[in-house]
């Protein structure tokens, strides 16, 4: 079988899969690594430029996949680990047998008029707002011993989307917890992005770039913040390719979370179809 790879989102870590590592590793060997500056990975400088950014966790991937011996893989990533997945897939596209994008971010151009972009829930718009004078989560480390009581405040659906495994405020903590370091990753986030919502240097712009044999599916929680036109716009951009696009209903941008049964079921039937 082959192998699946999973990359976390912007300020999140491996134990966001919780609900999804058991049920996706009956069949076939399953990594998932915190991304280079998030979690408990180390936290190196990044270039100050969004090209140098990109390539470095870019590079930082295929340093890791050399390390585990990984010859090709079904790669997937959810949100800014999306944004990762497509640009690792034209860089190294003999290494990818099929790229799954969960809700990615960084994909659509910045829309000229306001009324075009969809309203981001309360906590994206908490974090947009400092990001003029500082990092996303600063206000974060900034509160100290309080921090976990802020991602309860601004993230309360935290401890509903893990509560079959947690009654308590223990994935407040985990997230507190993998934002309270060296802002690295982060900071290279923030040199990748136009707004919280958008890339400088979009991907839909690089769609053409990836390999036409490489197959690439879209999941997007149906009620999510996330541009869902995106994956229809890649299969028009792609029609001699394997596009396909799979709405998640009762899902919002934490799809893997939100519905981990259905996410963990449509996940494995493409890894099926690979083999």
């Amino acid at each position: 079988s082959s192998d699946l790879v999973m990359l976390h989102g912007f300020g999140g870590g491996v134990g966001l899969w919780i609900q999804n590592l058991d049920p996706l590793s009956t069949q076939r060997t399953l990594h998932a690594f915190d991304l280079l500056g998030f979690g408990r990975s180390s936290r190196p400088k990044f270039p100050v430029d969004p090209e140098g950014a990109e390539d470095a966790f870019v590079s930082s991937i295929e340093q890791w996949r050399e390390e585990m011996g990984i010859s090709n893989m079904i790669l997937l990533g959810h949100s800014m680990g999306g944004f990762l997945a497509t640009s690792y897939s034209i860089k190294y596209p003999e290494r990818v047998k099929h790229l799954i994008l969960v809700d990615p971010w960084g994909f659509p151009l910045l829309p000229a008029d306001p009324s075009e972009i969809r309203s981001p829930p309360r906590w994206v718009k908490a974090a947009a707002a400092v990001l003029a004078r500082s990092n996303p989560l600063a206000v974060l480390r900034a509160a100290g011993p309080w921090g976990p009581g802020l991602v309860q405040k601004f993230r309360p659906d935290l401890k509903r989307k893990f509560a079959e495994f947690f009654d308590d405020e223990t994935m407040s903590e985990y997230i507190y917890h993998c934002n309270a370091q060296t802002p690295s990753g982060e900071t290279a986030f923030k040199t990748m992005m136009e707004q919280f919502g958008w890339a400088k240097r979009p991907m839909m712009a690089r769609a053409h770039q990836i390999h036409r044999d490489i197959p690439i599916t879209f999941v997007y929680g149906a009620e999510s913040w996330i541009d869902q036109t995106t994956g229809e716009k890649v299969q028009k951009l792609r029609p001699e390719s394997d596009v396909k696009v799979v709405n998640i209903e009762g899902a919002s941008h934490h799809v893997y979370a939100d519905q981990p049964q259905v996410f963990n079921e449509v996940v494995e039937e493409i890894c099926q179809s690979v083999d």
